[in-house]
């Protein structure tokens, strides 16, 4: 029997609320996918900061498709990303569903499931 995109999302977020004790929702998915990107955690973020971190993973995940490209690091070293392929088109389920899927894939990718 093989796992769908459903089975996986709930494996990722069973792992994430194991961790935290939270079940996490989309954005806090993207949260701590930041975090690992930028390579820190239960570091106090400023909201600023937070959102900062969620862009960073919407780049990171969405860099499989070909959407972002890692220019590098900023001077406070923190990933800073640049769009090549615009992304497509979608009403908001559709976006949601999409983003999903490319969290899948970056957490098979990193054989975190």
């Amino acid at each position: 029997m093989t796992e769908t995109a459903k089975d996986k999302w709930f494996k990722i977020r069973n792992l994430i609320e194991q961790v935290f004790n939270k079940t996490p929702d989309l954005s806090a998915v993207l949260y701590v996918i930041g975090m690992r990107e930028l390579g820190t955690s239960n570091q106090d973020f400023t909201k600023e900061q937070k959102v900062r971190l969620m862009h960073i993973a919407v780049c990171r995940v969405l860099s499989s498709s070909g959407h972002y490209q890692l220019k590098g690091t900023d001077k406070n070293g923190w990933p800073d990303w640049e769009l090549v392929e615009k992304l497509p088109h979608q009403d908001l389920f559709e976006q949601e569903t999409y983003l999903r899927h490319h969290i899948i894939n970056y957490f098979e990718e990193e054989e975190l499931i």
